[in-house]
């Protein structure tokens, strides 16, 4: 593989060139990445990496039909779509088969980010109402006016809530409000969307939107609770709103069973927009906004013209059709229900024998493991995660931490990840835990039974003084830093401190 600078110049090249803020994976030991085939990434010395994090390369990295398409597209013409195009319209039929029926008009853009940012833009010209209701810790693209609605975002940094958004409990029956012995969890959180709305009208202002991840990705792999959407649905539309669905990250196939995440809550809810984006291109930018007839009138009805100069572009949408192919000739869904059941099976089997796992929770490639210090308590093992995520990497595995505590590890793999990449993944893990365990005093699962006691994991006392803060919403440190595995030297002094 012929490269343009050794792995120390190109680091040295961004750093003077990048801006700062543009943070990388493994930040204390950055990768460099010169090829992908599937579900493996290869670095510049040729070593294997397990992929686990990346659900953009959703059929696998450089899918050769992917491959194939773009370039006998670009072969033939790239232009935009003020110009007749089967592969635009083409595209719009197919994906509109995949959703209920009302869901038939598309707009197409290059990015989820776009995507959603036009989202709200067809909300707020509908009923001409503003305000708009998002989850706590969720993320929904840079765009300025997503970064408004994306508590991930502005609570970390020096931005404020904006008086038009209202932010709602996220609907997490582990660690949230409202927990797994509720006897109406998905009624009471919805309540608490109701409760805004009411107190909203109050002050005289009106909701535009209710929008929300099918499945939470950045607030930690959060499933919400079966029937939530439905009663916030009925709380946002009796309002004037209209309910926007982001599966930006969990959509095409992902949970398995369904094509779309939001279908897991029952055909009786149906989103009045959806958004979609990374996964529906396998890594090329494109993207799309579908919704209702209704709305799309209403869109139009304001006299400005919608136009994006490359959404849906003929390339973009051949490279998108190559992907509803593969996911529908490769049995992607069907793989992604097999070994998704396969890996919780055995993940459940590791949260029997280690202390630190609190919690396994997901559908199909999109999983979440809450690592925790002590279970009564579900406190956050925030050092503890980042400590294992660089174990995993030394180990040619690539995993990633997020949730509000960035102690919940994310599995969110391209969709050919295989029964026997699972077992891989899992014995790593359960390696790293053994030695962290035993590192750090912490009593495995049954040791804990057989001594009645609570199990609890501490930190070596030196170890521990080198990660203050990293469970807290400390305003002078940007935790969004920390996002996705990057971190700071403290987690490598951490690493150093509990060699495995």
């Amino acid at each position: 593989m012929c490269e343009l600078y050794c792995k120390q110049d190109t680091l040295a090249l961004r750093r003077k060139h990048i801006g700062p803020s543009c943070k990388i994976f493994f930040a204390a030991d950055p990768l460099k990445i010169v090829r992908a085939q599937q579900q493996y990434m290869f670095d510049e010395k040729g070593e294997q990496y397990l992929d686990c994090i990346n659900n953009v390369a959703h059929v696998g990295h450089c899918h050769p039909e992917v491959v194939k398409a773009a370039l006998k597209q670009m072969e033939l013409l790239n232009t935009n779509s003020r110009f007749l195009h089967d592969n635009l319209v083409e595209y719009a039929k197919r994906i509109s088969a995949t959703l209920p029926e009302k869901l038939s008009v598309c707009y197409f853009t290059n990015s989820g980010s776009e995507a959603n940012d036009l989202a709200l833009r067809l909300a707020r010209q509908f009923r001409g109402h503003q305000d708009v209701i998002t989850l706590d810790h969720a993320y929904h693209g840079h765009l300025t006016s997503l970064i408004e609605i994306s508590p991930y975002k502005f609570r970390k940094g020096k931005d404020v809530k904006k008086e038009f958004v209202h932010v709602a409990p996220i609907p997490d029956t582990y660690r949230g409000k409202y927990r797994e012995d509720h006897p109406d969890p998905a009624s009471a959180y919805a309540d608490e969307v109701k409760k805004i709305i009411e107190e909203a009208h109050k002050n005289g202002r009106k909701i535009a939107a209710f929008i929300a991840e099918s499945m939470q990705s950045c607030g930690g792999q959060i499933i919400p609770p079966a029937g939530y959407f439905q009663k916030v649905a009925e709380y946002v539309r009796g309002a004037g709103g209209v309910f926007i669905a982001d599966e930006v990250q969990v959509g095409f196939g992902r949970v398995g069973k369904h094509f779309w995440s939001f279908q897991m809550h029952g055909k009786d809810f149906v989103p009045d927009i959806v958004t979609m984006g990374k996964p529906m291109g396998n890594g090329h930018p494109v993207a799309c906004v579908v919704t209702t007839k209704e709305i799309a009138e209403a869109f139009s009805s304001s006299g400005m013209e919608y136009f994006n100069t490359y959404g849906g572009n003929p390339v973009s949408s051949a490279i998108a059709l190559a992907v509803l192919d593969i996911i529908e000739n490769e049995d992607l869904q069907g793989n992604a229900t097999r070994v998704g059941s396969y890996l919780t099976e055995l993940l459940n089997k590791q949260k029997a024998k280690h202390t630190l796992i609190g919690d396994i929770r997901g559908v199909g490639l999109f999983i979440g493991i809450d690592l925790v210090k002590d279970h009564q308590k579900r406190t956050p093992a925030t050092a503890e995660a980042q400590h294992v995520i660089y174990k995993m990497k030394e180990k040619r595995v690539l995993l990633s931490a997020d949730g509000p505590h960035r102690n919940v590890l994310k599995i969110k793999p391209p969709m050919c990840f295989t029964e026997e990449d699972a077992k891989f993944l899992v014995d790593q893990l359960d390696g790293i835990l053994t030695a962290l365990e035993e590192a750090t005093g912490a009593k495995t699962e049954s040791e804990a039974v057989s001594g009645n006691t609570t199990s609890r994991t501490k930190v070596p006392k030196d170890a521990h003084s080198e990660s203050l803060g990293e469970g807290t919403q400390d305003q002078k440190e940007n935790p969004s830093q920390k996002r996705n595995g990057l971190c700071t030297d403290k987690h490598s002094l951490l690493s150093k401190r509990l060699k495995t």
